[in-house]
């Protein structure tokens, strides 16, 4: 074959891949016996209660399952499927974007990888507002390189495009600002002209000024609920880098052990190679901050996931002339990416000893149907809860069931979608108090007592034993 054709090659092979893995996932889905997880459930309501903006988050994934829901029903199937959809998507344009920076077999593996990474493939399955901010993060720096090469008013308009649309899919999309401005401060061959910077500007603010506007109107609810519930650093007592070192390793488990070392092992280039120290400022100030936040508090491996756009492409650069060591990352990663859909296929009978392997997945639909029966058993139509998890389920499984649900409502700031959007009225009658506590609610109103109709444990899921009570909904309210 004559060099000429071997790009060819190489990129028939990737798409290929990209292709094929999306295909199999997607076939499975149908089959997939676990129930939709707590963050699923919620994401599929806010599709119900179109918005610029809901509690926690901007509103473009609820978005995407109401168009999904829209065409193929509120099976979980609909809901699920978008994902694998727009990971394909973000494979392309992350190989694209190898392609340009460090040649095609850099940009074929780079896709790779990605397609295959193991966060990826539980992302395939679980709704998260990282799946479309990464397609808008690999976009916004695909055009970014495109422009410090040449000015373009339509790299500009579409990297201004994939800034504001990745915003209103997660606010870590900021992160891409963040590192645009450093790298125009560090390097002259990073920065890119005044005008397209000013097209990119206008067309991303367009894109989230309805946002901001809700949070505005929403009390900055959004804000709130990072300060108080993920970062966590004024509370903090200590630090602990036990949880740093925890979080680093877990950033192998994200892309994959090899594809993460040698993005590590590429950083070496930083001084000698231009195209590695650019990426870096893509991908270290996120690892830098999540790590800074998991010294004084609890963090999830994903708040880095924006790192990782270019520490594949970082990845693919190093291992474009090592296909032993390629063959072996891209194999430990196909290899979970088959298993995990299968995995789900038999979520209610794969076990590891006496436990059910993915028991925080199965269990919820039981629970809600459940608590259905004894809500007709006893005569009531309406169900209450303050927990998340129970509410999320009990929205989405008992959809066409008739009765109402409603969160317990609190004083202050709520802590969860529920008890902003969905509270409980005042009113008269009674309701099906759901909770884990063996002594019922706690009344507000003096003489209203609560009678426990139900106790049982469920499957899967939940290891603590759950309560209905029969409570006059007055119980909820303290008497004027």
């Amino acid at each position: 074959m004559s060099p000429a054709a071997q790009p060819d090659r190489t990129l028939a092979w990737a798409l290929a891949g990209i292709a094929l893995v999306t295909l199999y996932r997607l076939a499975l889905l149908p089959f997939n016996a676990a129930d939709l997880f707590t963050d699923d459930a919620q994401y599929w309501l806010w599709g119900q209660e179109l918005a610029w903006g809901y509690y926690s988050k901007p509103p473009l994934i609820g978005w995407i399952l109401r168009l999904s829901t829209a065409i193929g029903g509120d099976g979980m199937t609909a809901i699920r499927a978008p994902l694998p959809l727009i990971h394909a998507a973000t494979a392309l344009v992350v190989l694209a974007a190898g392609r340009a920076i460090f040649g095609p077999r850099a940009g074929a593996i780079a896709g790779l990888a990605y397609v295959t990474a193991p966060a990826v493939a539980v992302a395939s399955l679980l709704v998260s507002t990282d799946t479309p901010m990464l397609f808008c993060f690999a976009l916004a720096l695909l055009s970014h390189w495109k422009l410090t090469r040449a000015p373009s008013v339509g790299w500009a308009a579409m990297m201004g495009f994939a800034i504001g649309l990745g915003t209103l899919a997660k606010y870590a999309m900021l992160y891409f600002v963040l590192s645009a401005l450093l790298a125009a401060l560090l390097s002259r061959r990073a920065r890119i002209s005044a005008r397209d910077v000013g097209v990119a500007l206008a067309v991303g603010f367009a894109l989230v000024a309805p946002n901001l506007w809700w949070n505005y109107s929403n009390s900055f609810s959004a804000v709130t609920h990072v300060v108080e519930h993920n970062a966590g650093l004024e509370n903090a007592a200590r630090y602990d880098f036990g949880r740093v070192l925890e979080m680093l390793a877990a950033q192998f488990a994200v892309s994959g052990p090899v594809i993460f070392g040698a993005y590590l092992a590429g950083l070496a280039l930083i001084r000698r190679d231009f195209r590695v120290g650019y990426l870096a400022i893509f991908s270290l100030p996120v690892l830098a901050v999540v790590l800074v936040v998991a010294l004084r508090s609890e963090a999830n491996a994903n708040w880095a996931a924006a790192a990782h756009v270019a520490a594949f492409l970082v990845a693919g650069f190093v291992l474009r002339a090592r296909p032993r060591w390629t063959a072996a990352g891209l194999g430990i990663n196909l290899a979970l990416t088959l298993a995990l859909p299968v995995a789900t296929v038999f979520a209610t009978s794969l076990r590891i000893g006496d436990d059910l392997l993915l028991k925080r997945y199965v269990g919820r639909a039981e629970v809600s149907r459940h608590i259905a029966e004894v809500a007709r058993t006893e005569g009531l139509d309406t169900i209450v809860s303050g927990d998340r998890s129970t509410l999320a389920d009990a929205f989405y499984t008992l959809r066409d069931s008739g009765l109402a649900i409603y969160a317990e409502p609190v004083e202050g700031f709520p802590p969860h979608h529920y008890a902003q959007r969905h509270p409980l009225p005042p009113g008269p009658g009674e309701v099906l108090f759901v909770t884990t506590s063996a002594t019922g609610p706690d009344c507000r109103e003096e003489g209203a007592r609560a009678v426990e109709a139900a106790r049982w444990r469920a499957r899967g899921y939940s290891t603590r034993e759950l309560f209905a009570w029969r409570v006059p909904r007055s119980c909820f309210f303290p008497a004027e």
